[in-house]
């Protein structure tokens, strides 16, 4: 568990050690879970299993926003991420929005309040998932509150329904949006799942990301306390803080990572065939085959320096905290925009062509990872704000990154 920076070289040692630690552990759960991915990718349950063993490496504590003796600075988790869903995308997907989502309170909530859930995620070794909607251009909320909370003494209590991506019944906290009926602001809350009221739905015969733990959660009049809310979530780009407005650009940047771990792991499995001698063309025998992997390894390379370049920005944004003004929130979530574009093309590129190169059971899992993680952000509303950006140097960076 990496911890914060002590002072002198002596304290830089000790977290760069810190830092490789947690990384061994990190490539030591992904060679356990790469024992029985395509296992598990068939069976298709939900990660009870992979939760597990998550909790015993101890991840979920140390994947925590950085603070004094725990936590890992935001290059550190993303890397971990990057490493699990090479070996297995769906449980990568499942730590990088618990990552995220750990920065919940620092981002809606109270300097205080936030240290205080941070402390009690690490001790609980809480997971963490959820699914918070980025605030729209103004009067552009057709659709209506999926969420709504009521007033009731002390708190409130909350009813509907929001699909989440994963670990829906496996986390130990969900957060969400909410509409307040009383005043109509939208409030960030976190729930339980086992909380009285909640139901979880799972979803079945998915394409891709099957052992993620994706669901419906539902919630029938759940108490929320005073302690549940985070903060209030802004209705509109315009009134959203600029280190707020982060919170969505860095779960998309984390989902870059999962998707790098998925093209890196097609690319890692399929030359191990080839050298194997389980490829459709042997190496030394088409000179093709070189071309080819070498424009698929670039592709991967090409998409790394990007997403790299994303991240060293974020972790300074992050690093910044309340201080970042809107100027470089926008140029955060417009380099995001980039690193997703950029990586979601090159991690369905890949996939799909070792397909080409080799012919094994359960090689075909990446593409479909790749499909269902990058289906539902089409490239061209990114390119239209990245365009939007550089052009006009615009200020809002939620809703015109969605």
């Amino acid at each position: 568990m990496t911890t914060a920076i002590p002072h002198g070289t002596a304290g830089r040692r000790s977290v760069d050690e810190q830092r490789r630690t947690l990384l061994r552990t990190a490539r030591d759960v992904a060679d356990d879970l790469a024992a029985d991915a395509i296992a598990r990718d068939q069976a298709g349950k939900p990660p009870a299993d992979e939760t597990a063993r998550l909790r015993e490496a101890g991840l979920p504590a140390a994947l925590t926003p950085p603070g004094p003796g725990r936590g890992a600075d935001w290059r550190t988790g993303c890397a971990v991420i990057r490493e699990i869903a090479a070996a297995d995308s769906s449980v990568g997907d499942v730590l990088a929005r618990h990552y995220v989502h750990t920065w919940s309170g620092r981002f809606y909530a109270s300097h205080h309040h936030a240290t205080a859930l941070e402390e009690e995620s690490v001790g609980e070794q809480w997971l963490w998932t959820g699914a918070v909607r980025a605030p729209v251009p103004h009067d552009d909320d057709t659709d209506g509150p999926e969420l709504t909370l009521r007033r009731r003494t002390p708190g409130y209590v909350l009813s509907g329904r929001r699909s989440v991506d994963t670990a829906a019944a496996a986390a130990d906290q969900i957060v969400v949006d909410a509409v307040c009926a009383a005043t109509g602001e939208v409030l960030v809350v976190r729930i339980p799942p086992g909380a009285r009221g909640v139901t979880v739905e799972s979803a079945h015969d998915r394409l891709g990301q099957r052992v993620a733990g994706a669901g419906e959660v539902v919630l029938d009049r759940v108490a929320i306390t005073p302690e549940q809310v985070l903060g209030r979530r802004p209705h509109d780009e315009e009134s959203t803080a600029p280190f707020t407005a982060l919170a969505e650009p860095a779960l998309r940047l984390a989902l870059c990572h999962v998707a790098l771990g998925i093209a890196e792991g097609a690319l890692t499995e399929a030359r191990d065939l080839s050298r194997g001698g389980r490829a459709h063309r042997l190496p030394g025998e088409d000179p093709d085959l070189f071309l080819t992997y070498g424009e698929l390894a670039s592709a991967a390379q090409t998409a790394t320096a990007v997403v790299d370049r994303a991240t060293d920005v974020m972790a300074r944004a992050l690093d910044t905290g309340t201080h970042l003004d809107a100027e470089g929130a926008a140029g955060v979530a417009a380099l995001v925009a980039t690193a997703e574009t950029v990586t979601s093309k090159a991690a369905l590129r890949i996939t799909a062509r070792v397909l080409e190169l080799a012919d094994a059971p359960g090689l075909d899992r990446f593409w479909r990872n790749a499909r269902v993680l990058t289906a539902h952000r089409p490239a061209a509303h990114r390119l239209r704000s990245i365009g939007e950006h550089y052009l006009n140097g615009s200020h809002p960076v939620v809703a015109a990154f969605r």
